[in-house]
């Protein structure tokens, strides 16, 4: 009695520590306990990434989006690219389809929706890094220092977020080249 007890705690255990059972939200996101709930005002939640010694990052997503299932069970479920996400970044998750009003640098107040529209974005997930500062009249995909469209594996996506962290952008080595050198050096 005791012995089938044991294995069934046992599996469940290995079950929910691999990684594969990721919490999904009533609006049918997925969810990370290192996402930030905010008011979705970019002015206000890059001034607090900042005051947190961190960087702001959108991560757009929609209920059914099997690649957003993949980057939630395959990547960020790994410790390490979750850890170094949640010590260095703010992410903000949006609904492509959402109401929710979300307010740009601008000033502009519209639903998740019609946000996403205004910044170009079609498909999920689609992750934007907002800069250190913005200018006040800036458009975020204008202003967004990166975009990761789509779901890439763990180096790749761990790559990504340090490139944004180290500020590859401004050293003038694309992200594919810095990708690449992180491969060869075995990072």
């Amino acid at each position: 009695m005791i012995k089938p007890l044991l294995i069934g705690i046992l599996f469940m255990l290995s079950a929910a520590s691999s990684g594969h059972a990721v919490e999904v939200g009533e609006d049918g996101l997925h969810k990370q306990p290192w996402f930030a709930v905010t008011f979705k005002d970019l002015t206000e939640d890059l001034e607090t990434a900042a005051s947190e010694g961190k960087r702001l990052a959108i991560i757009f997503e929609q209920r059914g989006c099997i690649y957003c299932e993949k980057l939630h069970e395959e990547v960020f479920s790994d410790p390490k690219i979750s850890q170094y996400i949640a010590e260095n970044f703010i992410m903000v998750q949006m609904n492509l389809f959402g109401d929710e009003e979300v307010t740009d640098f601008d000033g502009e107040a519209l639903p998740e929706k019609e946000m996403a529209r205004r910044w170009g974005v079609v498909f999920t997930p689609t992750i934007l890094f907002m800069p250190e500062i913005a200018a006040e009249a800036a458009v975020a995909n204008q202003a967004a220092v990166a975009t990761m469209p789509g779901a890439f594996g763990k180096g790749t996506t761990l790559h990504m977020f340090q490139w944004v962290v180290e500020k590859g952008y401004e050293s003038g080595e694309h992200f594919q080249k810095y990708h690449a050198r992180k491969l060869a050096e075995g990072q």
